[in-house]
């Protein structure tokens, strides 16, 4: 006879002994066989039930007055699995629990078959909480967040309490634990914590899950978030995929919630009598914390350590670390100005003229600084500090202001040729006008005057329009013209001055 439920069974008793239908008429209202309905009632006339007693009991108990309640279907003959070991051996890359059962059926063959082996696993799981309601392959993932609890140290100088943020990651499988504090959660600070996290476990996994904060990405999305070009080029120079969670869906990175939590308890809260003076000795303290905490049993996991899953699962399975290191980079947007420069962190470095007024993309590291337009790099300068200075490519230049530089570079290499003075001469020409074409102009001006009165001359006549403050080739002429380039300066102590030798000059005898 067909199971029915108990809420079937109880409306066949009811229309029969109650409202008193024919065995066809309650067939007919409940949509059962006649049959069944004939067994029901045996059933419950040989359980000597009456339709009070029925009433009064729950589903558990009539089912077993009716039916000796629901069979067993574990036979205590057959092996049961070990649900704990076959969740460590799924973190495994590429075990499954076909696998499992394959493995479990060789050591017990008339152990369970594959559909019993299953819910064995899979009602267990689902007593352990939701943070072990997924699986992590060994390798695959990496949890990153922020503490919202922050540690901090003191200012040696001003005394002053300086508050900074406490990155934690967290590998999926073995859950192995880095933490570390940074000054800010700024791109540079965020991708250098990325760094020291995965030479920390010694190897790259195939994917990072961050929040969807400004430093790993530039727009927010629940689908299709744009990553920050600075995250995303050291995803690819260490080779891994970025899936930020969802936002506001922290489950999405469950694993890193817990971890921050643990590191809260096992790293911050045993800090809290501790006084540092500097960040490195911040971070001193906190990696001899996290190492104790990577080592701590956990007892949900059978006495195993973070450090001990990490070993047996997950080291081998990690991605190698690249051979070069990373350059950190940082990524603007710009507009080329009408003289053909972007500014960047207060300096201005060439592009090609052709691109006046449009929008391009730098990127900058330590070193250098490229410029992007429309995916194709259009310049590569040497990255320089110096506030409000020029870094100028001649080939990104028109072809009369290239003629125009070329001829300044050759005045230059000349008045290097004469001598230092000179030389510094013509550079206070060229910055003291504000268009090069004027300081080229009158350099060569000063060019023109060294041919007629030849280097030495030149070289001394520079030297003393240098102190003399002149910011014109002109006065270097007047002084040649007048010959005073060899009259000592005021101040000069180096000798007596030279007589001057002139018919109008009278000399002390006149006076006596």
């Amino acid at each position: 006879m067909e199971r029915l439920t108990m809420r079937q069974t109880r409306e066949i008793l009811r229309l029969r002994w109650v409202v008193g239908l024919s065995v066809r008429e309650v067939s007919r209202a409940t949509g059962t066989s006649t049959g069944v309905v004939s067994k029901t009632v045996h059933r419950a006339e040989t359980a000597r039930l009456t339709w009070e007693r029925v009433d009064a009991l729950t589903d558990p108990e009539l089912d077993r007055r009716l039916y000796g309640g629901p069979k067993c279907s574990r036979s205590p003959e057959r092996a049961e699995p070990n649900p704990l070991w076959m969740h460590q051996e799924l973190r495994r890359a590429g075990v499954t629990l076909e696998l499992l059962h394959l493995e479990y059926l060789q050591e017990h063959p008339d152990g369970l078959r594959y559909t019993a082996f299953c819910d064995r696993y899979r009602t267990w799981l689902g007593r352990q909480g939701v943070v072990m309601r997924q699986v992590h392959k060994a390798g695959e993932k990496s949890f990153i967040d922020y503490s919202g609890k922050k540690p901090s140290f003191v200012d040696k100088t001003s005394g002053e309490v300086i508050e900074v943020e406490l990155f934690v990651a967290v590998l999926g499988a073995s859950n192995l634990t880095f933490a570390e504090a940074t000054l800010t959660q700024r791109a540079h600070d965020f991708v250098g914590s990325h760094m020291r996290a995965f030479a920390y476990f010694g190897g790259v996994p195939k994917m990072t899950v961050p929040d969807q904060l400004k430093s790993a990405v530039k727009t927010a999305c629940r689908y299709e978030p744009l990553m920050n070009q600075t995250y995303s080029s050291l995803g690819s120079h260490y080779g891994f995929a970025i899936v930020p969670a969802r936002p506001g869906k922290p489950r999405d990175k469950a694993k890193v919630e817990v971890a921050v939590q643990v590191a809260q308890r096992w790293v911050l809260a045993r800090l809290r009598h501790e006084t540092f003076f500097s960040l490195e000795a911040l971070n001193a303290r906190i990696r001899e914390l996290v190492e104790e905490l990577n080592a701590r049993a956990m007892k949900r996991m059978g006495g195993v350590s973070r450090r001990e899953l990490f070993e047996r699962y997950e080291r081998a399975s990690l991605g190698p670390l690249p051979s070069e290191r990373y350059e950190i980079s940082t990524w603007h947007r710009a507009r080329v100005a009408p003289d053909y420069h972007v500014q960047l962190e207060q300096h201005y470095y060439s592009a090609p003229y052709v691109l006046c007024r449009e929008e391009v993309e730098a990127c900058l590291t330590p070193t250098m600084v490229e410029i992007f337009h429309r995916g194709q790099r259009v310049a590569s300068h040497a990255r320089s500090h110096a506030k409000h200075g020029h870094t100028t490519d001649p080939a990104h230049m028109p072809e009369a202001h290239r003629a125009i530089f070329e001829a300044g570079e050759r005045i230059e290499a000349w008045a290097a040729s004469v001598g230092p003075m000179c030389a510094a001469f013509v550079k206070r020409l060229f910055e003291s006008s504000p268009f090069r074409e004027q300081g080229w102009r009158s350099a060569r001006g000063l060019q023109r005057v060294g041919n007629k009165y030849g280097p030495k001359k030149l070289e001394a006549a520079c030297e003393r329009a240098l102190v003399l403050g002149a910011r014109s080739y002109k006065p270097v002429e007047r002084i040649l013209k007048l010959g005073r380039e060899t009259i000592p300066l005021a101040g000069d102590a180096s000798g007596e001055r030279t007589p001057i030798e002139h018919s109008n000059v009278r000399g002390p005898n006149y006076f006596h």
